[in-house]
């Protein structure tokens, strides 16, 4: 009998402790008053973001050196910017860009092409094959583009005439000068050249690509052909596409060469036309310079879907392009005006719509709070 009081008693008390807590949490609980003072003095204290004075300090003179410059390319008369209207789209200049269109492309798919082909041999095991394509590359890497071309241009001196045939035997020989024309020169001489690079640039590509991927193609038990046609290069792609299409950048630029070589292109346009017309020689400089912005700028806008749709294996969303950001944030623009103008209506940034947000925030984290003591205690 008593062993059972005493156990009844120990309940009682343990019954009665609990609800003792219970009621201290009850009134340690924040009110409604309190919650809604502690909203408004969160809501009044500033937010002060970080401070960055070097950073200000250094846009600001950047942005007063680039509104100088400005400034001069409206004063100052010699730049001749009547001129430069006149002189950009002239049938000349219009003729000299097509040529370099046509070399640059022609010499960008030779190179690419040639560059694969370099690029295998390099990576075979025939130890012919492949001391044969790093002399190649050793060789065109070594030599200025300008030499070469020159050198190609003054072939006829040294090889009258060209053939294929046997060795030390009868030959197919035509004369140098009716196959090798201005243009052609100028084609062979650039891709010559870019052929030494692209061919690094691919097999630079093809290393990138993990070595399971090979593993996997051969288990599948695929022809090596294949293998690199249809899983070895469309990776490497990805590494391959952003160099390269910054190589044919530096090509555009390179074909300014073809001048030397009695190629009317856009700078030997340029080049004439300023002989003939000394006055306009700042124009003319000036036009070239646009011209060759416009095509490397339509090059790089080339480059970015390209390299989007290379990535579309690795990715699991594309990026967005600038039309879809542009359109996203007009739609942002326009859902935020919208979000704006409903709070207003609501009591404006600091009026009572947003304290009751807080207050509600405020309740929340203190029936977390209760909950979670709640359980700690159960």
């Amino acid at each position: 009998m008593t062993e059972i009081t005493e156990v009844s008693r120990r309940d009682a008390t343990s019954v009665d402790g609990v609800g003792d807590v219970h009621d201290a949490r009850r009134a340690s609980r924040p009110d409604d008053a309190t919650i809604d003072a502690a909203g408004r003095a969160a809501l009044d204290r500033p937010v002060v973001p970080l401070r960055h004075p070097l950073r200000w300090i250094a846009a600001a003179l950047v942005l007063v050196v680039l509104l100088n410059f400005v400034e001069t390319l409206f004063t100052n008369e010699q730049w001749g910017w009547p001129a430069v209207g006149k002189w950009l789209f002239s049938p000349a200049i219009l003729t000299g860009l097509q040529l370099t269109l046509v070399a640059t492309a022609l010499s960008a798919v030779i190179s690419f092409t040639g560059g694969i082909v370099v690029a295998i041999a390099r990576l075979s095991r025939n130890p012919v094959l492949s001391g044969l394509a790093w002399g190649y590359v050793w060789l065109f890497r070594s030599v200025p583009l300008i030499l070469v071309l020159v050198f190609l241009y003054n072939l006829g001196s040294l090889y009258p005439t060209i053939g294929v045939g046997i060795p030390f035997g009868p030959q197919f020989e035509v004369p140098t000068a009716n196959v090798l024309g201005d243009l052609a020169i100028g084609v062979i001489g650039l891709s010559l050249s870019e052929i030494a690079y692209a061919s690094e640039i691919v097999r630079a590509g093809v290393l990138a690509v993990d070595h399971g991927q090979h593993e996997a193609a051969q288990a599948l038990g695929l022809p090596r052909r294949r293998q690199f046609v249809r899983v070895i290069l469309p990776q490497a792609l990805r590494s391959i596409v952003p160099a390269f299409v910054n190589q044919v950048v530096g090509l555009l630029k390179a074909s300014s060469l073809l001048f030397y070589v009695s190629l009317l292109d856009l700078f030997g346009v340029v080049q004439n036309l300023s002989s003939t017309y000394p006055t306009d020689i700042i124009p003319l400089l000036v036009v070239a310079t646009i011209w060759y912005l416009a095509l490397t700028s339509a090059v790089s806008v080339v480059q970015y879907y390209v390299e989007r749709w290379t990535a579309r294996g690795s990715v699991r969303s594309l990026p967005p392009t600038p039309l879809q950001r542009l359109r996203a944030a007009v739609r942002r623009g326009t859902s935020g005006g919208a979000r704006g103008a409903s709070v207003g209506a609501q009591g404006g940034p600091g009026g009572a719509g947003r304290l009751d947000q807080a207050a509600s925030a405020a309740r929340s984290v203190a029936s977390g709070t209760s909950t979670s003591n709640d359980r700690a205690i159960s």
